[in-house]
């Protein structure tokens, strides 16, 4: 039976996958319903967890048309790096680069309990480096470097399927920038306060805060302008957005700034 594939955003149904002990009619329903999902979705492999099933099993259509069964199999040897495009039924259409090992040596079990190895290289070994990453309730988003993991991240977000490169990214350096800020405003707050239960002129204070604020709000203005036209696919709601924050940090900045003068500088 063609059983339904998991896929974003529907998180994991195990942690890992738990490992064949009764090798019986129910474990041979389950891989052949691999199998027909396998066929019907034209994929290359497919990992019991990904039609929600919680048992350690894999199932690989090789170039023949046959198939390769891998009951509770195990990555016992790995050798050398290869980096590659990768796309996976979980997540549709998006692909990330992946860097994995390129030559791997599996032991398993046939679905009759005997045991077996493999060694695999190249694609296949790809192939079964990302079913068995499943076992263990994982995806190759685990595998991504810092910064293909945010950019992926990103895609996922914006439910893109162009270049990653072209994404809107939702971090920026100016967003730093404007937290910074808006706690040096909190800060002349706490020291307007303070000023009516001590007797210590704390105004000169305010001011040397206040111009660092205009520095970081000016800096967060222009900087952020910059930052928002390297995105053409998000620049208007960008620009929006920082004129919208900007605004608003000066309103409060002016305020307590205004506030200030009249009862701590008099």
């Amino acid at each position: 039976m063609v059983k339904e594939i998991i896929r974003y955003p529907t998180p994991p149904s195990v942690e890992y996958a738990t490992d064949v002990r009764v090798f019986n009619e129910n474990i041979f329903e389950l891989i052949e319903d691999m199998k027909e999902t396998i066929e019907a979705n034209a994929l290359e492999g497919l990992a019991a967890f990904q039609i929600g099933s919680y048992y350690n099993v894999v199932v690989i259509k090789n170039e023949d048309g046959s198939f390769l069964e891998l009951l509770n199999p195990r990555l016992i040897r790995a050798e050398g790096k290869q980096t590659t495009l990768e796309k996976t039924a979980y997540f549709g259409e998006l692909s990330a680069e992946v860097t994995r090992y390129e030559t791997i040596s599996i032991v398993y079990q046939d679905r009759y309990g005997k045991d077996h190895s493999l060694q695999a290289s190249g694609a296949r070994s790809v192939l079964l480096q990302r079913k068995l990453d499943y076992t263990f309730g994982a995806t190759f988003l685990q595998k991504l470097s810092k910064e293909e993991k945010k950019r992926f991240e990103a895609q996922l977000e914006n439910g893109a399927k162009v270049a990653i490169s072209e994404v809107c990214p939702t971090n920026f350096l100016r967003d730093r920038v404007l937290k910074v800020a808006n706690f040096l405003i909190i800060v002349m707050w706490l020291l307007f306060l303070l000023s009516f239960f001590v007797e210590v002129r704390l105004f000169t204070y305010q001011l040397y805060i206040a111009c660092t604020v205009v520095a970081l709000t000016l800096f967060y203005l222009f900087y952020g302008y910059y930052e928002g036209r390297e995105y053409s696919s998000c620049t208007s709601c960008q620009i929006g957005n920082i004129l919208g924050s900007w605004t608003i940090a000066s309103a409060k900045l002016g305020l307590v700034t205004l506030l200030s003068y009249i009862f701590m500088a008099t």
